[in-house]
């Protein structure tokens, strides 16, 4: 049986059942994606898996699913090609916390950063699956983001932040900007001398 229907039919037992983090990887047989079989449960077949996000009075870690019977899903309009026009627009980087695709991730390093294509506006408030809408989001961030909309920080904000960076963090922020930016650098370099 795969951890999505361990998962599911363990839910439909303990309907009401306030139901923490453990005890779910446990049930999905301890796999590391046991919070995206989850969310799958919750956007794809349209149970009511309620978090700490939904009510006051849960706990972040614990999951509770309110009603045994799913409401319609949203559908997966997400093309292969708006997900990975996205992810390259994102520079295959989290927008939330930027970690990177492949490399060990900051806040969990026993396992490598994935990302999932997220939005910026959720599609219960209204938001849509265009591009402008949707944003790379690493795993962590992804299952912590449910229903919330971040502002973008602007570019006064973010030289405020490197400007009080030890200067070996400013170093390495060049670095990784000359990277990904190779053509502009140079343009820029030669446009100073």
């Amino acid at each position: 049986m795969s951890a999505r229907n361990k998962l599911r039919a363990y839910y439909l037992k303990n309907v009401g059942k306030i139901m923490e983090s453990d005890e779910l990887r446990e049930v999905s047989g301890g796999i590391s994606e046991w919070a995206r079989r989850v969310r799958e449960l919750r956007n794809e077949e349209g149970y009511q898996i309620l978090t700490h996000n939904d009510r006051d009075d849960l706990k972040p870690g614990q999951y509770l699913l309110a009603d045994p019977k799913p409401i319609p899903a949203f559908e997966r309009n997400i093309s292969k090609e708006t997900r990975a026009y996205v992810l390259d627009r994102n520079g295959f980087t989290c927008q939330m916390c930027g970690a990177v695709a492949g490399e060990p991730h900051p806040y969990d390093e026993t396992r490598n950063t994935r990302l999932h294509i997220g939005h910026i506006v959720d599609k219960s408030k209204g938001g849509t699956d265009e591009p402008g809408n949707l944003q790379a989001l690493c795993s962590v961030c992804n299952e912590g983001s449910s229903n919330q909309t971040l502002e973008r920080p602007t570019s006064t904000t973010l030289l405020i932040q490197i400007r009080r960076a030890p200067r070996n963090v400013q170093l390495e922020l060049l670095r990784w900007l000359i990277k990904k930016f190779p053509k502009q650098a140079e343009e820029l370099i030669k446009k100073e001398i």
